[in-house]
C-alpha cells in the first residue's frame, strides 16, 4: 500500500483587515499595525462631556497642532502591549538584579556619608516630580487623538510611576522611611525644590495635551534626566565612590536613551507637517525651556556647586541641536 503525502497551500481571500488594506494594502500586516492604526474612536459618540459642553469626546480641536493625519506619529519603537511589557519585563529582572547586588554587597554602608546624603537629597524628592510627568502623560493619553501617538503616551505614563517607585526604593535603601519623610517636605517647602514644583504643577494645568508633550516630554525630560542621571550620577557621584547609585538608577538612564527616540520622531513628523506646527512648537519649545531650565539650576547647583550654570548651558545647546534636528528650532 502506497500513500502520497501533498502539501496543499490556500491563499487567504484577504491578507489583513479592511482598514489596514486601505491604508497599507492587501498584505499582512504587522502585529504593531493591527493594535495601533485606525483605532481611534471618532463615530457615534452620543454625547458631549459634561465637564465641556463645547468638547468631542475625542477632539482634535483641542490643540493647536493640526495633522492631516494622525497616525502619521508612530512609534520608532513599533511598542503595542505585548512588546512593550515583554521589553519592561526583561529591564525590571535588570534593575533588580542592581538592586540585589547592592543590597547584598552592602555597598550602601560602603558610601561615603557625605555622598549618601546628597543621593537622599538630590534623587527622592524626584519621586514627585515622576508622579507629575505620568500624571501629565495620562492626560495625554486621555486627550490627544491617534492611537499611535496616545498609545505610546499611556506606556510612557506608566514607566515614570515605574521610575517614581524606583526613587522610593532608593530612599528606602539609603535612609529608611525618614528619608521618604525628608524627601516630601524638601518638595513642599525647600527653596532648592520650588521653582520646579512650580514647574510641575503648572504644567498640570496645561490642557492642550501637545504643548504638554512639549513642555514635560521635551522640555523638562529633555534637561532633566541628562542633568542628573547621566551628568551628576553617572559622572559627578560614581567618580566620587557613589557606583552603586549609579547601579541603582541604571533604568532611568537606560529609559530616556530608548524614549527619546519616541519623542523625537513625534516632534519631527509634527513640524515637518506644516511650517504653522513648527511655529507653535518653536514657541512652546522656547517658553517651556527657559523655565524647566531655571527650574533645574537649583536642584543641579546643590550637587555641583558654582559649575551649575555652565553645566545646565551645556545641556540647553544639546537639547536646541536635538530639537533643531527634528526641525524646531527654538
Amino acid at each position: 500500500m502506497q500513500i502520497d503525502l501533498r502539501t496543499v497551500t490556500i491563499e487567504p481571500v484577504h491578507q489583513t483587515f479592511d482598514h489596514l488594506a486601505r491604508r497599507f494594502g492587501d498584505k499582512p500586516a504587522s502585529r504593531y499595525q493591527e493594535g495601533s492604526y485606525d483605532l481611534q474612536a471618532a463615530e457615534n459618540l452620543h454625547y458631549r462631556p459634561t465637564w465641556d459642553p463645547d468638547q468631542a469626546l475625542y477632539d482634535t480641536g483641542i490643540t493647536r497642532i493640526v495633522m492631516a493625519d494622525w497616525h502619521a506619529l508612530k512609534d520608532p519603537r513599533q511598542f503595542y502591549y505585548n512588546t512593550y511589557t515583554v521589553t519592561r519585563a526583561r529591564q525590571q529582572d535588570a534593575t533588580e538584579a542592581n538592586f540585589s547586588f547592592v543590597e547584598s554587597r552592602g555597598l550602601v554602608a560602603l558610601l561615603p556619608p557625605q555622598l549618601r546624603t546628597l543621593a537622599l537629597d538630590l534623587l527622592v524628592p524626584l519621586r514627585h516630580a515622576a508622579w507629575g510627568a505620568n500624571q501629565n502623560n495620562a492626560f495625554m493619553c486621555g486627550y490627544g487623538y491617534g492611537v499611535t501617538f496616545t498609545q505610546p503616551c499611556m506606556y510612557h505614563a506608566m514607566d515614570l510611576l515605574g521610575i517614581a517607585q524606583y526613587l522610593s526604593r532608593i530612599g528606602l535603601l539609603l535612609g529608611d522611611t525618614a528619608a521618604l519623610d525628608a524627601g516630601k517636605r524638601a518638595w513642599m517647602a525647600s527653596p532648592v525644590w520650588q521653582p520646579l514644583r512650580r514647574y510641575v504643577e503648572d504644567s498640570m494645568a496645561v490642557r492642550d495635551p501637545f504643548e504638554l508633550f512639549v513642555a514635560q516630554n521635551v522640555a523638562l525630560d529633555g534637561l532633566l534626566y541628562p542633568l542628573v542621571y547621566q551628568r551628576i550620577v553617572d559622572d559627578e557621584l560614581a567618580s566620587r565612590g557613589g557606583s552603586a547609585v549609579a547601579m541603582l538608577t541604571q533604568f532611568m538612564s537606560d529609559w530616556y536613551e530608548e524614549s527619546s527616540r519616541w519623542v523625537d520622531a513625534v516632534l519631527k513628523v509634527a513640524a515637518a507637517e506644516s511650517g504653522r506646527n513648527r511655529e507653535v512648537l518653536a514657541q512652546w519649545l522656547d517658553a517651556w525651556t527657559r523655565r524647566a531650565a531655571a527650574a533645574l539650576l537649583p536642584v543641579v547647583a546643590q550637587a555641583l556647586g558654582p559649575a551649575a550654570d555652565e553645566i545646565v548651558a551645556e545641556q540647553l545647546a544639546a537639547l536646541a541641536a536635538r530639537t533643531a534636528k527634528a526641525g524646531v528650532a527654538a
